[in-house]
């Protein structure tokens, strides 16, 4: 399986057994290797300052596809740049697909819009995403009136397509293609959400899975069966176990413990296991693949952002 190499202020991590950290890296592409998947954003609605919101990069060929945009996609994928990975430059950001429209997956949205804008892109964004996913681009093109007009009427050479936006609301199904990558959506269950997605991409080399936020379900693991990565949320068991009776109600009706992560892995078998959107709280992520690792012995690693894979 394909893994990032990084250099420059290295530390082991010693999480995954033969991954090595950095606070800069560098990434050194794999050039037998078509599909690379960026960690933009691994983290949860905490503050973290380590993880960004939820957000993964799907590359083919130097063409980037979005998974969810939480808070700092935009300079994540900057910086994923710098280190080498070329799609990700700003203006190489033209589509997102939307697990669900809860603020830490969508925060990001306007940065997504915008920015690169500014940077050059000059076609709208595509965006994917289930049901309210046009009001909410519309609204948000509505509070950012003001500046389109005087980007476009000032002084500033800005171009006048690169801020608009195709919202597509989707349904179960192929919901985009192209010469590199289908992209397919199924339903998940998220707690109260009436829509929620997960995404399967099958590229010339590999296929994907993305869970989004989700409880186990029948149709996630007829997606991500054989499949050559899953990257699916979780959290801890051990943490769970100190939160409050209100939350623990809350979280096991809209996430996946690593004992039902465990048990899914197991039935689908994906060629590697990444875990993003860790809810840890007071327990530690070598506590967490351990409970992963109780039911499952396959390849499992805990994600971190600006991982590439």
């Amino acid at each position: 399986m394909n893994r990032v190499v990084l250099v420059c202020l290295i530390t082991i991590t010693g999480l995954a057994g033969d991954r090595v950290h950095a606070t800069t890296p560098a990434i050194q592409a794999n050039p037998l290797t078509r599909t690379q998947i960026v960690l933009l954003g691994t983290g949860t609605p905490n503050a973290d300052p380590d993880r960004s919101g939820p957000a993964v990069a799907i590359v083919v060929d130097g063409t980037s596809y979005l998974v969810d945009c939480g808070p700092g996609v935009v300079r994540r994928a900057a910086a994923a740049f710098r280190a080498g990975v070329k799609g990700l430059d700003a203006p190489n950001l033209k589509r997102v697909f939307i697990t669900h429209l809860h603020s830490d997956h969508t925060v990001g949205l306007p940065d997504l819009i915008f920015t690169p804008w500014v940077l050059g892109r000059n076609v709208p964004l595509e965006v994917y995403g289930p049901p309210g996913v046009t009001a909410m681009t519309d609204h948000l093109l509505k509070a950012y009136q003001q500046d389109i007009d005087i980007r476009i009427n000032g002084l500033e050479p800005a171009n006048t397509e690169g801020y608009k936006v195709n919202a597509h609301e989707i349904t179960p199904g192929i919901v985009y293609r192209d010469e590199r990558v289908t992209v397919r959506a199924f339903p998940v269950k998220h707690g109260s959400w009436p829509q929620a997605f997960g995404y399967r991409f099958e590229t010339p080399d590999r296929t994907i899975v993305i869970s989004g936020d989700a409880v186990p379900s029948p149709g996630l693991i007829e997606q991500a069966k054989g499949c050559d990565v899953l990257i699916h949320e979780v959290y801890s068991q051990a943490g769970f176990q100190t939160r409050p009776p209100e939350w623990q109600r809350y979280h096991a009706n809209f996430h996946t413990s690593s004992a039902e992560l465990a048990a899914i892995a197991a039935q689908t078998r994906p060629g590697l296991l990444i875990l993003y959107h860790q809810l840890i709280w007071s327990s530690t992520e070598e506590e967490l693949l351990k409970e992963i690792r109780q039911g499952y012995d396959g390849k499992v690693v805990s994600g971190h952002d600006l991982e590439v894979y």
